[in-house]
C-alpha cells in the first residue's frame, strides 16, 4: 500500500474510524506528522484534536539509541535489555528521562500556546501517528493514556510492521491499521510524500480546533 501524503493516509483511516462518531471521541496526534493524520480524522469523526508527545530517552553517549522513552505525564518505560548492555545504571536513566520530560513540556507549551491538556476521563480517546516503526514511544504514550480514564482506547495508524502491531494490540481496546506490512525498512516507504510536517502546520492545525475541547487535569 502507498499513500499519497500525510492528508491521504488521514482520509484513508478516518474510513475505518466511523464507528467512534458521536462517542465522546477525542482524536490525540503525535507529532508532528501525526497531526496531519488526526486533523482528517477530526474531520470526518467531527471529534476534537489534541495533541500528546511521547520522546524517545537517548543513550548517554549515542541518543540515536534508545534506551527508554517518556509520556507528558512522566510515565517511562526502558529497554531493559539495552540498559544492562550499555551498562547505564537507574539515577543516570532518571536524569535523562528528567531532561527529556523538561523538552516535552516546552514542545507542548508552543503547540498548545499555554491551552491546558484535554480531560480525557470516560472518553474515547483514538492516539494517531503518521506510521509507527518500533511502537516504543507509542508505547509509552498508550500507557500513560490508561491512566486518564479512557472509556475506550484506540490506536489508529496508516501503517505498521506486523509484528509490532501483535505486541502494540495488546495495549489497546482496539488497533485500527490500514497497513500492517512483513516487509518494513521506515514509515515514509509507503508514501510518495513524505516531506518533514513543520511545527507552524502543527499549530495551525491545533488552532482550528481550540475550544471545541474540554480541558482539565484527568
Amino acid at each position: 500500500m502507498l499513500f499519497e501524503d500525510r492528508r491521504d493516509a488521514g482520509k484513508k483511516l478516518a474510513s475505518l474510524l466511523t464507528k467512534y462518531k458521536n462517542k465522546d471521541t477525542v482524536v490525540l496526534g503525535i507529532p508532528r506528522g501525526g497531526i496531519v493524520v488526526a486533523a482528517e480524522a477530526s474531520r470526518v469523526l467531527e471529534a476534537p484534536m489534541d495533541v500528546i508527545i511521547p520522546r524517545k530517552i537517548g543513550a548517554p553517549h549515542n541518543p540515536e539509541v534508545a534506551i527508554g522513552a517518556v509520556a507528558p505525564d512522566g510515565t517511562v518505560i526502558t529497554d531493559e535489555h539495552m540498559l544492562r548492555l550499555l551498562e547505564i545504571p537507574g539515577e543516570v536513566v532518571e536524569k535523562l528521562a528528567d531532561s527529556v520530560s523538561a523538552e516535552i513540556r516546552r514542545r507542548e507549551n508552543v503547540y498548545r500556546k499555554g491551552r491546558s491538556a484535554p480531560n480525557l476521563r470516560g472518553k474515547t480517546v483514538i492516539v494517531t501517528d503518521d506510521g509507527i516503526a518500533t511502537g516504543f514511544t507509542v508505547k509509552a504514550a498508550l500507557k500513560s493514556l490508561r491512566k486518564a480514564g479512557p472509556s475506550h482506547l484506540v490506536l489508529a495508524v496508516p501503517v505498521m510492521p506486523a509484528d509490532t502491531a501483535v505486541v502494540l494490540e495488546e495495549m489497546v481496546d482496539d488497533l485500527v491499521c490500514l497497513h500492517k506490512a512483513e516487509n518494513f525498512s521506515a514509515v515514509g516507504q509507503f508514501y510518495r510524500d513524505f516531506e518533514q510536517t513543520t511545527d507552524t502546520e502543527v499549530i495551525q492545525l491545533l488552532e482550528q480546533n481550540k475550544g471545541t475541547i474540554k480541558t482539565g487535569s484527568s
